[in-house]
């Protein structure tokens, strides 16, 4: 059995079979991880001992023959934004680099719950707030298909420490591309949900402890194949205990869908040159990726998007930006609040007075979203899916030392401001949509390239779905890194 290449479901099948034990599956990645992580600096934090006494117990419980959780005995990792009981969570914070908390988020105790067992939590920017992955307490992590790039962010550790084979799941987060980018970077599978169907209680930002699920930002699962997202969404998605009295969540799984034939599936490759160009390198891969969907038997249009990226980002910063800023440390939040009196109208000071935006703002905002939503809804009235780019290039080199504010990528000669850059992202996103990242195969440079694959709300049973054969039409599944150990 190949750890690297794996899927948690088929570890969790060989666990229950008994064709491995929870502690040889444990002590496997912990060997790999001591080979592969220095150079990568994905996990970050451990809790060796604790995990091999969750394995050992897990194998007793596996000898009796009880019935099991689906992730039962399995080991994972989980984005160190979120709140893990005894294990220290910092969100990439030097305020926080002691800090262990009592209680884990929701979404852990859920995956504890189905058998999964926590061995460590995996690198993110400071506060989640950035699409590279470094920070002042464990430093900068390193893409496993060339360590002199980027993994994206924020949930890069967890991206490259399921591409590497350190894990074979992972948990991350999303509210403009965290999830999305990272999946893109590394050639792995990720799943942001629709907002509201998985807690994110328990995830820093908000502050620890915070008891707000806020706007856009979603949980969700990084894994080497779609069937661990379904797998992964299964086990948390729902409602706060509190709630549960109240109301049930059953996403409806649409129709079964055995191939392509007579999807109707929108392209928007052509779209948003204006804001956020498309390198040739990229959009060779997804264009080519759309022509063998065609082959397949789907009906593929190239079409504009019923809301233009632009206007989509204008919102996405006027309600994700005030959300980020209210998890931040007063001092943190006061310089934000300072460039209310800076003049100038540049996208950077835009995004860094939203930060500290007042309310009246962030409901016009909420309105201007709902227009959008009911934009999207209509369009999704003529097609099943929408593929779009996930970032306008592959993996860029390292660019940690200037200001975000001061970043630029590459993209064919010309320099795209890094929030340009995540446009596809951060304007997508905003309007709450599930939306599946898969890869569509390696660049003519050899690294990975992703799509998004977006549905409409609440259909994140059906989107999987369609998700799965998509791959498997387009022949595209996981490739792992060379040179893993």
């Amino acid at each position: 059995m190949d750890i690297g290449s794996v899927s948690a479901g088929e570890l969790a099948r060989a666990i229950r079979e008994r064709e491995v034990s929870s502690r040889e599956l444990l002590e496997e990645l912990l060997g790999r991880a001591e080979r592969v992580n220095p150079a990568l600096n994905a996990i970050v934090a451990w809790d060796v001992d604790r995990a091999r006494a969750a394995a050992a117990a897990a194998d007793e419980v596996t000898a009796t023959g009880e019935p099991l959780g689906a992730l039962h005995g399995v080991p994972m990792t989980v984005k160190d934004t979120y709140e893990t009981e005894g294990l220290v969570t910092t969100a990439g914070a030097p305020e926080l680099a002691q800090y262990v908390p009592q209680a884990d988020a929701v979404v852990v105790a859920r995956l504890k719950a189905a058998g999964a067992i926590i061995f460590g939590k995996t690198n993110s920017p400071l506060y989640a707030g950035d699409w590279q992955t470094y920070n002042d307490v464990y430093g900068r992590t390193n893409n496993p298909w060339d360590v002199t790039r980027t993994v994206g962010g924020s949930s890069g550790g967890a991206a490259a420490a399921v591409a590497a084979g350190l894990t074979p799941l992972e948990f991350g987060s999303d509210i403009g591309g965290s999830i999305r980018i990272p999946a893109h970077y590394n050639g792995v599978f990720g799943l942001k949900p629709s907002w509201g169907i998985v807690p994110l209680r328990g995830h820093i930002p908000g502050p620890p402890g915070s008891l707000v699920d806020p706007d856009i930002g979603v949980a969700g699962p990084i894994a080497r194949s779609v069937a661990d997202l379904k797998l992964a969404l299964g086990l948390v998605a729902g409602p706060l205990p509190q709630e549960a009295a109240g109301w049930r969540l059953e996403l409806d799984p649409g129709p079964a869908l055995h191939d392509v034939a007579g999807l109707r599936v929108a392209t928007v490759f052509g779209d948003g040159a204006d804001v956020a160009p498309i390198s040739a390198e990229v959009r060779a891969n997804l264009d080519s990726l759309a022509a063998r969907l065609a082959d397949a038997g789907a009906r593929v249009d190239a079409v504009a998007l019923p809301v233009p990226l632009a206007d989509g980002l204008d919102v996405w910063r006027e309600i994700a930006a005030p959300v980020l800023g209210a998890g931040l440390p007063e001092h943190i939040y006061a310089e934000f609040a300072a460039l209310e009196n800076v003049p100038g109208d540049s996208p950077a000071l835009r995004t860094g007075r939203a930060f500290a935006s007042r309310f009246r703002s962030v409901i016009v905002a909420t309105q201007l979203r709902e227009l959008q939503r009911a934009a999207w809804a209509r369009f999704f009235e003529q097609y099943d899916v929408v593929l779009a780019p996930v970032m306008p290039t592959v993996a860029f080199p390292h660019d940690t030392e200037r200001p975000l504010g001061e970043r630029t990528i590459d993209v064919d000669g010309t320099a795209v401001p890094h929030e340009a850059a995540a446009t596809w992202c951060c304007a997508l996103g905003g309007v709450l949509l599930p939306i599946v990242t898969i890869p569509t195969g390696l660049s003519r440079t050899g690294l990975p390239v992703g799509v998004q694959v977006i549905g409409p709300f609440l259909s994140d049973l059906r989107l999987l779905r369609i998700a799965e054969v998509l791959a498997l039409a387009a022949g595209v599944s996981f490739t792992p890194p060379p040179a893993q150990g």
